[in-house]
């Protein structure tokens, strides 16, 4: 089956949401591809598909978290969602209105509405502007006010982000690592976008500040309305923040669920072993923990991806179909959704028919089934 023809079945939605109200950003078969060169002439010989194919919603005050390994795609899918790379194939939608294709003023204009906190402040923050030069660049650009008004804007979020306005005067190396992530969110603040993402706002952070960025960005979002995207490669950290999750791997959706309900029942194996890596301490925690089951080699080469499932080669439930088959998202229960063949939901016949002769779905040897 071609990726084209999977849209209507890869197509994340939250059915609860989506019975009362539209999404604010809508994502429809998106690919970023890069191609690879080769040769003295460096023709394009190939391509590594970042991103390939996804397609999901994320409604008005939601946060939707992208969790994976490194080099699944998920930065680079919150990259090309908020417009910073373009894309490849798909259409993104905000608001209602298909900015895949904006350019110019009109993009320019979208930057208001749709902001990103990136993961390490010490690079996204110019060391050489004070906070206040810094937190205040977005209203110059968009020509926001007047100079007295702000002035007033920079000291109003800066104490909502829980910095002393004098701040304002320092650089951003006389800044702790939270202080100055505290001042991005300011940053990011300062034009009242309604949509930001975060790719991994916390991963540069110890463990305490983590806590207070994440308890931050929580308030922040009831108080102001905020609809979050946030990418993170900790599910741990996620499960305290995120309404719905979506576990990525080469490139594409494994399983999406609400956050409860991916924690408590997950169906695909890559999810299962995700958290099963995730560390625990305490005894009740271990107890409620599943079956340890690690997960074995490294992520494949993206531009020689492996046959069948992508997973297939690393999966502890791998049969011999998934060699062959490379399954499509599909429903298992309201709101769950996962890329497997062990999927009751997978049982149809577009799958059925793509089947090698003299393989069957009853034909599968699970170890430990």
């Amino acid at each position: 089956m071609s990726q084209e023809s999977q849209t209507g079945a890869d197509r994340v939605t939250n059915h609860a949401s989506e019975s009362t109200r539209s999404p604010l950003v809508s994502i429809q078969n998106l690919k970023k591809y890069y191609p690879v060169s080769s040769g003295l002439l460096r023709r394009s010989a190939s391509s590594v598909k970042a991103v390939d194919g996804v397609s999901f919603d994320i409604y008005p005050g939601e946060t939707f978290a992208i969790v994976g390994e490194s080099g699944c795609g998920k930065t680079t899918l919150g990259k090309t969602v908020a417009r910073l790379y373009e894309s490849t194939g798909g259409t993104i939608s905000f608001d209602g209105r298909d900015i895949t294709a904006l350019s110019g003023k009109s993009l320019r204009k979208l930057r208001r509405d749709i902001q990103v906190v990136y993961q390490d402040p010490s690079s996204s923050l110019n060391p050489r502007r004070r906070i206040g030069a810094i937190v205040k660049e977005p209203l110059v650009v968009h020509s926001i006010g007047t100079k007295a008004e702000r002035d007033d804007r920079v000291a109003e979020l800066l104490r909502r982000v829980d910095l002393p306005v004098e701040f304002r005067n320092r650089y951003p190396n006389e800044l702790s690592g939270g202080q100055k992530q505290r001042v991005a969110i300011a940053r990011a603040l300062a034009v009242e976008p309604k949509f930001v993402v975060l790719d991994e706002p916390t991963s540069a952070l110890d463990v305490s500040v983590q806590a207070k960025v994440i308890s931050l960005l929580d308030e922040l979002q009831d108080e102001l309305g905020l609809t979050y995207l946030i990418i993170s490669h900790d599910l741990s950290l996620v499960k305290n923040i995120a309404d719905r999750i979506g576990v990525m791997y080469l490139g594409n959706f494994m399983e999406v669920a609400d956050s409860d309900r991916l924690f408590e029942n997950p169906v695909n194996p890559y999810t299962e072993q995700l958290l099963s890596a995730i560390p625990v301490v305490e005894a009740a925690e271990r107890a409620m923990k599943p079956t340890q089951v690690d997960i074995e080699g490294e992520t494949p080469d993206p531009m020689n991806p492996p046959s069948g499932c992508p997973f297939n080669p690393r999966c502890h439930r791998s049969f011999e179909a998934c060699d062959a088959v490379e399954p499509v998202l599909v429903e298992v229960e309201d709101g769950h959704q996962t890329r497997c063949l062990h999927s009751p939901g997978e049982k149809r016949a577009d799958v059925l028919d793509q089947l090698p002769e003299g393989v069957s779905l009853a034909d599968r040897s699970v170890d430990g089934e």
